[in-house]
C-alpha cells in the first residue's frame, strides 16, 4: 500500500541524492590540510576552513566557486601568507576540476526514476545557476524531469515559493533527499511530505538533529521510494 496519497509533485535534491557531490568536496578538503601541515594539524585546517565557510555563505552562497574561494582563503591565513604560489595554483585547479567532476547517478536512482512516469518529477537544489545545470546534463537524468528549480537556498519560504510557482499546495508535494537541514525539515514545515535517503558522507554544515514525523519515512535503498507512492 502506498504511504504518500494525493501527491502531485516528486521534488529531488541533486547533490549526493540524485549523484555522489561531497566525496569530491572532501578529497580537495584533505589536500589543502596535507598543504598546511607546517601551520596547523589536519583537524584544526579542515576546523578553519569551516569557519571560512560559515562567514562567506551569506554573501557567496553554496557551491563549487564560494568553496574553492574558501579554501583559498583558509590556506593564506593558516599558512599567515607563506602558503608557495604553486600550491595555491594547484588549489586553483582543483576548484576547476570541481566544476567538471563526473556524475554518475547514485544506485537505483535511474531506474527508480524510470519507474515513476506518472508523476511530475522536479529538480530543487540549492547551489550556483550554471554549475547545477551543467552536472544535470552531465549526469544523463535531465529527460526524467519536468522542471529544474535552483535556489540561493532552501528554507521554508523557498519551499513556499515553490510550490506557488508549480500551482500546488504544500501536501501535495513530496521531497526527496539526503540532508535532513536542507531537505526534508523545511518541506515538513509547509505542511509538505518527505523521503529522507541519508548519504555515508555528509557536509559538516548540514549537520542536523532528526525527528520522526507522520509526513516523512528514512530509507536506505533509492527503490523503496516506488513502494511509497
Amino acid at each position: 500500500m502506498s504511504r504518500f496519497k494525493n501527491i502531485k509533485i516528486i521534488a529531488f535534491d541533486a547533490d549526493d541524492t540524485l549523484w555522489d557531490c561531497q566525496s569530491h568536496f572532501d578529497r580537495v578538503t584533505d589536500r589543502m590540510a596535507e598543504m598546511l601541515a607546517p601551520w596547523c594539524s589536519a583537524d584544526e585546517a579542515r576546523a578553519q576552513l569551516v569557519n571560512t565557510e560559515c562567514k562567506n555563505l551569506a554573501l557567496s552562497g553554496y557551491g563549487c566557486k564560494p568553496y574553492i574561494l574558501s579554501v583559498i582563503e583558509t590556506a593564506i591565513r593558516v599558512s599567515g601568507g607563506q602558503i608557495p604560489s604553486s600550491l595555491v595554483g594547484e588549489l586553483v585547479n582543483l576548484g576547476y576540476a570541481l566544476m567538471q567532476m563526473p556524475v554518475p547517478p547514485l544506485p537505483e536512482v535511474e531506474e527508480t526514476l524510470a519507474r515513476l512516469p506518472n508523476y511530475y518529477k522536479v529538480v530543487f537544489t540549492k547551489g550556483d545557476l550554471l554549475d547545477q545545470e551543467q552536472k544535470l546534463q552531465r549526469s544523463g537524468l535531465a529527460n526524467y524531469f519536468q522542471h529544474l528549480e535552483i535556489t540561493s537556498d532552501k528554507t521554508e519560504r523557498h519551499f513556499w515559493q515553490l510550490c506557488h510557482k508549480l500551482n500546488i499546495q504544500p501536501h501535495e508535494l513530496l521531497m526527496v533527499g539526503n540532508s535532513f537541514k536542507s531537505d526534508i525539515a523545511p518541506a515538513l514545515a509547509i505542511g509538505a511530505n518527505g523521503i529522507h535517503i541519508p548519504y555515508h558522507v555528509v557536509w559538516e554544515m548540514e549537520h542536523a538533529d532528526e525527528f520522526t514525523h507522520p509526513h516523512c519515512v528514512k530509507i536506505q535503498h533509492f527503490t523503496q521510494i516506488l513502494s511509497l507512492v
